[in-house]
């Protein structure tokens, strides 16, 4: 069975909603995950989505900001949303693929929206970046204690963790989202959960993989000064099934944009 699995920083559902129709009658996904959808639960556009074809939808929602959903073709069982530091803000959102779902039965899937930190990488001055450091740490602190459960961990994470993840690993050493406290926090909480980066294990370094391009670049595909923010795990007992991670870099030219672009997973179960 071949299962796919995409994730998107939408930047707003509503405002985006065309694209992501677009996107979905192109790639086909059976199943696309959505952060910053900025949107609260009673103002989802439920019945346009599942209008997409895509029945299985989960979501939790607030007015403006963050904001996860799950859409599927496959049914959905046992929903779940996690806080952390002690704020109900809509940053996580998990489902399993249900009974029906053939040999994708079972697999949970998580859904995440990292905090972005802000502009100054010092928690002592910045308050939005140290929230990202306590998340960082309780979402470290949590993976070690996922279920044995087949899992599939996507989302936009706001860290590009590897060299080649950004355009210029020198220039970005402090600029946040590449700084090296986030970055090694990054690496060390998927390590010790033993999560697999799919890009990375399929696509090594030193190849450059881009899933996010600044608003404040007017020409951002001549001066490709791009980030890996967007990523998507397995759990170890899956690695052996991804065949193939394709970032769709093309979506990011559509007219009025996010600024990230929809990546997708192809696994082979």
């Amino acid at each position: 069975m071949r299962l796919t699995v995409s994730t998107w920083n939408i930047n707003s559902v509503r405002l985006r909603i065309d694209l992501v129709r677009r996107f979905l009658d192109e790639v086909r996904p059976d199943v696309l995950c959505l952060q910053e959808t900025k949107c609260p639960n009673d103002r989802f556009p439920l019945k346009e989505l599942q209008g997409f074809g895509y029945p299985h939808i989960v979501f939790a929602g607030q007015k403006g900001y963050n904001g996860v959903a799950i859409l599927s073709r496959l049914p959905l069982r046992s929903q779940e949303v996690m806080s952390f530091c002690e704020r109900q803000d809509a940053r996580h959102i998990s489902a399993v693929l249900g009974p029906e779902a053939g040999a994708a039965a079972g697999i949970v899937l998580h859904d995440f929206y990292v905090p972005a930190g802000g502009d100054v990488p010092d928690a002592a001055l910045n308050d939005k970046f140290a929230h990202k450091l306590a998340f960082m740490d309780e979402l470290r602190a949590w993976g070690g204690r996922r279920s044995t459960s087949p899992a599939i961990l996507v989302g936009d994470l706001n860290v590009a963790p590897l060299e080649h993840d950004v355009w210029s690993h020198k220039q970005l050493l402090d600029v946040v989202s590449h700084t090296p406290v986030e970055t090694e926090r990054l690496e060390t909480l998927r390590g010790e959960a033993g999560w697999i980066d799919t890009m990375r294990h399929l696509r090594p370094e030193p190849e450059k993989i881009y899933t996010w391009w600044s608003y404040r670049s007017p020409d951002w595909a001549a001066a490709d000064k791009g980030r890996r923010l967007d990523h998507i795990w397995v759990t170890p007992d899956l690695a052996g099934t991804v065949r193939s991670v394709t970032v769709a870099r093309h979506a990011r030219a559509w007219e009025k944009p996010s600024d990230h672009v929809p990546v997708t997973v192809e696994l082979e179960l």
